[in-house]
């Protein structure tokens, strides 16, 4: 799998007005995209893929699949179904209502990009700068 890092992608408008449709209230991942904006970048993950070889799936795109997996404690199979299926995810992920998706084995693939080249932090890590920048993190919080 090799790095063809997108640009800044917006969220197309066919998912745009059947997301808001379906969640006129929002839900997780519609307010995690809304709020938050574009999480992650390919270019922060360049380090992990070649720049040859067959395309892959955006980096940017599988560490966001793996950030709502784990808040929603879902299985690779389950993750790669939400992508391929749900209305919510695919508009946290800027993809067309008919993005096929990809195989629950990507994912786990993708995690073991990230620990054989020592970034398995990066994720977690631009998380919390992003929610710092944001305000909602703050040192000096009580621990829980």
């Amino acid at each position: 799998m090799s790095l063809r890092p997108r640009s800044a992608v917006q969220i197309p408008e066919a998912t745009v007005a059947v997301a808001r449709a379906a969640f006129p209230k929002g839900c997780l991942a519609i307010r995690l995209r809304d709020e938050l904006g574009v999480l992650f970048s390919d270019e922060q993950f360049a380090d992990a893929f070649p720049r040859r070889g067959g395309p892959g799936r955006a980096p940017g795109e599988l560490a966001l699949v793996t950030v709502l997996q784990f808040a929603e404690g879902l299985t690779d199979r389950q993750a790669a179904d939400a992508v391929r299926g749900r209305i919510d995810w695919k508009y946290a992920l800027a993809l067309e209502l008919t993005d096929p998706g990809f195989d629950f084995s990507v994912l786990s693939e993708f995690r073991g990009r990230l620990i054989e080249h020592g970034i398995e932090d990066r994720v977690f890590d631009l998380l919390l700068d992003r929610c710092s920048e944001l305000g909602l993190l703050c040192a000096g919080g009580r621990q829980r």
